[in-house]
């Protein structure tokens, strides 16, 4: 089965870090743009992070430069979000996603609605809460 399936949510104090995983299975994701998107309760999708390896660009929001990492290891198949300095704001639900047609990271960041990629992982919940 063709999927991508995040780990490595959860409750974090504000300040602590965190690391994301999004592992492919069923294709290879090397020659895809990938990228991450989170949705806090009533606000909109965000694209906060993407990379691509068509160009080797990446995006970071300005919401998250400076403190989330984007990072791929192909022999995995695996992507990841290192994410520092945690705030409150940070709480959603996190998404990893995957696109054969995007060239660019900050193109694959704005196309914040999943049937656009053709791959959306489940998401993973973090919150950031002492």
């Amino acid at each position: 089965q063709e999927q991508l399936v995040e780990s490595g949510g959860g409750l974090v104090q504000p300040g602590g870090s965190l690391r994301l995983s999004c592992t492919a299975s069923g294709f290879t994701s090397d020659t895809y743009t990938i990228g991450w998107f989170r949705q806090a309760p009533g606000k909109e999708r965000e694209g906060i992070a993407c990379h691509s390896s068509r160009d080797g660009s990446t995006y970071h929001a300005n919401s998250v430069k400076g403190r989330f990492t984007i990072s791929r290891d192909n022999t995995k198949n695996t992507l990841y979000l290192e994410m520092k300095s945690l705030r409150s704001e940070d709480s959603a639900v996190y998404y990893c996603a995957a696109n054969s047609v995007v060239r660019t990271g900050a193109g694959m960041c704005t196309q914040t609605i999943s049937a656009l990629h053709d791959y959306w992982g489940q998401g993973t919940q973090v919150t950031v809460s002492s």
